[in-house]
Formats: C-alpha cells, sequence, structure tokens
C-alpha cells in the first residue's frame, strides 16, 4: 500500500426522504487515507439523529452466533467489498490472489467494488433513511475521521472481531495499532487489513547522503533549490507530511499521540513548525509559488527528474515503482532520524450489511499468515502485515522473514525502530486550516 484525488470542498446535499442534508463533503484521496467511503461528515452532531429514522436490522444477528454457523451461512454466498481502488498493487492483490482463493476455500464469490465518495456516502445514508435492512455493502474499507464519523452515527454493524478466528489467534487485541484508529477506539468494530509508514524517497544519483534530521533536510533544500516540495495539505500524503513536522515540535515522543486533541495548546506551542515552513518555501519547487494537489502529481515531478524528493504513506510504495519503471531504479528510501509516523487500515461491516456472515469469513481469510505474506510480495501489493510475529507458528514466521520486499523497502527492524503512533484525526483537518492561513496565505 499504502495514494489521492482532486479536492472539492463544497457542501454535498444528501437527499434522503424529504429531507436535504448538507455534509461536508469528503476530500478525494488515495494513499493511505484510502477510506474516502464514507467522507469527513459532521462527526458527531447528530446528523443522523436529525435526518434519519429505521430500525436495527437482522444483520446484527449473525454478531450473536458461533464460527460454525456463520461459516455454513457464508458458504456459497456473494460479498461485496467496498474499498479504495487507487493502487494498481492493491487491485493485483484482491483480484488475482484473495477473490480465487477465498471462491476455492470458502465457495464465497467475493466481489472488489471500487469506491466512489460521493455515491457511497450518499447510498449508506439514504439506506438508513429509508430503513433498508439489506444494504448493497458487506464489507467496506474504512479509516480515520470516516470512522470516527460512522461509529458516531451508528452507521456501523458493532463488534464482531472477537467471533473471528484468526483475529483471536494472530492479532495482538490490545496493541494501539489494533485499539485506535486515528485515536478513536475500533471497539471491536474493525479487523486490521494492513499496515503502514511515512517515508521519504530520494534519487540515490542525486543525493549521495539524505537527511537525517528536519534542519538537515531544510538545509538540503536550501542548497539544492526546487528539488524539494511536498504536496498541499488537503492532500493525506501531504498532511502526513505536516503531522510528522509537528511530531518533531513535540519532541518526537510517542506519548503525545495518547494527548487529547488540544487547539488551545496547539496554537501557542506550533509557531516554530509554522515558521519552518516559511521558511522552507522559498527553496521550494517553484519557490512554493504552488504545491503538488497530490502525492501522484509529486511522484511526476519526481519521474520526469523535476525533483529530487518524493514521499509516501507507505514504506515500501517506491518498490512497485521502480519495478513498473515509474521510478529509476536509483530510487532509494529513507527515514528521518526522530522517527516514523504510521497506522493501520481497517475493513469493517456497516450497519444493514446484507451478508455479515460472508464478510466476517472474508476479513478472516484476510488474517491468515497465507494471505498476510502474500501481500508483502512486492510484485503485487508489498504492504506490511498485521500480524504479531511472536503469535505465529514458527514455520509461518519463517515464510515471512523469507520475504524479500525490494532493496528500497527499510529492514523490519528498522521500522519498527521508527514506529511513531498516528495522531487523533481532528489534527487532521486543524492541520489543513492552518497551513492555509499560516503558509499558503500570508
Amino acid at each position: 500500500m499504502g495514494q489521492e484525488a482532486p479536492k472539492d470542498k463544497g457542501a454535498l446535499s444528501v437527499i434522503i426522504g424529504n429531507e436535504t442534508c448538507k455534509l461536508k463533503k469528503a476530500e478525494g484521496e488515495t494513499g493511505m487515507r484510502k477510506t474516502a467511503v464514507l467522507g469527513i461528515f459532521l462527526a458527531g452532531t447528530g446528523l443522523l439523529a436529525a435526518c434519519s429514522s429505521g430500525e436495527e436490522g437482522e444483520a446484527q444477528a449473525w454478531l450473536e452466533e458461533d464460527w460454525e454457523a456463520i461459516n455454513a451461512e457464508a458458504d456459497g454466498s456473494d460479498v461485496r467489498m467496498f474499498m479504495w481502488g487507487g493502487d494498481d498493487g492493491l487491485n493485483q492483490y484482491m483480484d488475482e490472489y484473495v477473490i480465487p482463493a477465498v471462491e476455492q476455500e470458502h465457495n464465497i464469490d467475493l466481489e472488489r467494488v471500487p469506491i466512489d465518495t460521493e455515491e457511497s456516502l450518499q447510498r449508506l445514508l439514504t439506506e438508513k433513511e429509508a430503513g433498508e435492512q439489506e444494504g448493497t455493502m458487506d464489507i467496506l474499507w474504512l479509516n480515520g475521521e470516516n470512522f470516527r464519523a460512522a461509529k458516531e452515527n451508528e452507521l456501523l454493524l458493532g463488534s464482531f472481531t472477537e467471533k473471528l478466528p484468526r483475529f483471536n489467534e494472530y492479532i495482538d487485541a490490545d496493541s494501539p495499532e489494533t485499539t485506535l484508529d486515528f485515536g478513536t477506539p475500533t471497539e471491536g468494530m474493525e479487523s486490521p487489513l494492513g499496515k503502514v509508514q511515512f517515508t521519504f524517497i530520494y534519487d540515490t544519483e542525486k543525493i549521495d547522503q539524505p537527511p537525517d534530521t528536519w534542519e538537515e533536510l531544510r538545509q538540503w533544500a536550501e542548497d539544492n533549490p526546487g528539488e524539494f516540495t511536498y504536496p498541499e495539505a488537503t492532500d493525506f500524503t501531504g498532511n502526513a507530511f505536516l503531522r510528522q513536522l509537528l511530531y518533531d515540535q513535540y519532541g518526537n515522543d510517542a506519548a503525545f499521540a495518547s494527548e487529547a486533541f488540544d487547539e488551545e495548546a496547539l496554537e501557542e506551542n506550533t509557531e516554530p513548525m509554522w515558521d519552518y515552513l516559511n521558511e522552507l518555501e522559498g527553496s521550494l519547487w517553484r519557490e512554493g509559488q504552488t504545491y503538488p494537489a497530490s502525492v501522484e502529481e509529486l511522484d511526476r515531478l519526481y519521474s520526469r527528474g523535476e525533483v529530487s524528493m518524493t514521499m509516501g504513506y507507505n514504506e515500501a510504495r517506491a518498490e512497485s515503482l521502480i519495478r513498473d519503471g515509474t521510478f529509476p531504479e536509483t530510487t532509494d528510501t529513507f527515514m528521518l532520524d526522530s522517527g516514523s509516523i504510521g497506522n493501520t487500515h481497517f475493513l469493517t461491516m456497516p450497519f444493514n450489511a446484507g451478508n455479515p456472515a460472508g464478510a466476517m469469513v472474508v476479513m478472516d481469510f484476510l488474517l491468515s499468515p497465507e494471505a498476510q505474506i502474500e501481500k508483502m510480495n512486492p510484485d503485487g501489493w508489498g504492504e506490511s502485515s498485521v500480524l504479531d510475529p511472536e503469535l505465529l507458528t514458527e514455520e509461518d514466521r519463517r515464510a515471512m522473514e523469507a520475504v524479500d520486499r525490494g532493496a528500497s523497502v527499510p529492514s523490519q527492524e528498522e521500522l519498527d525502530n521508527a514506529y511513531l503512533p498516528e495522531l487523533d484525526a481532528d489534527y487532521v483537518g486543524w492541520l489543513e486550516e492552518k497551513w492555509n492561513n499560516e503558509v499558503v496565505q500570508p
């Protein structure tokens, strides 16, 4: 994994029954957000209480069944999985490995449905208002502020991970990587799929030794004007770049992630961050007069040689781009000494999943060592496993360690040592607004 689309900050009018609900429109994205299905929409403001109705559906009854009954119900069924479709490696993994495997092993016909943000959001809200107890989505890729909004507005089926045998066998259920999604408690409502960390990507022909610190990065940009930039803050990767820098303002202490979002404290303590970005601006590509709208746009600048670095919220993303010829063979990856933020992305079920039994069987399959090891293959998706190595058999652990993820991917030891937990989802919107006010507008 782990990847961004056009921005539109207008309001999305969702017509539900005889009412029109005004929602904040989701920003398009790829990258590790990859969660645009529900958007960032008035989380916690009682949206659904104001413009929806409907009784609990029969889908929740499957949360009380035992695994034998769930498996039997899933046999021979159809499952629709709504997920981000903007990565060729991810799509290849799903289409060429997962879909055939679940058909062979579980007699399930799995359909991958690429997400359209507005359509998926409107569909889910419309079904909620109409009281439809059998919806069109069985599995949903969901993360961050979108998960928070869906949870607070009761759009999810409920807690189910304790039903998944492989979750219980291979996942550290007490780890913050599992229990929190951008600061929001998952409470068993999401099954982990993969995890990623933020890294910089550079051309070794142009840079002998990449920077180790933020100050060295600023100095390198000053010495090499026009060869560095970052995506704007509304892009997921650009926002992650800012969150990484924000961590530095708080001493790169992992405890920062556990603190409640405090806007007043941020306003008082982040002036050095904005000073840094404004000082950096004159050394950026086009002198910071414009910023790439997405990480894909930054990648194009890098592949054409206009800049010497790009970045991404996926430590393995450079490898597939090297292999398909998009990036030069001299491309490598680095992390700053201060650390690398990481997060887990998840799968869930909507409140009215039409086939919850089939959905749970598919999500359990995706937590099998075989599926997670295949996911690490750099010729496909190349993404990190969510399984706890300490809970694997010796054979599976050796098989996982034997995967050659490619020369550009940092070692697991390097990744583990650099790991910093992701911040609360509230930081994302705050950084978008502040970056525009403090960096773009002046």
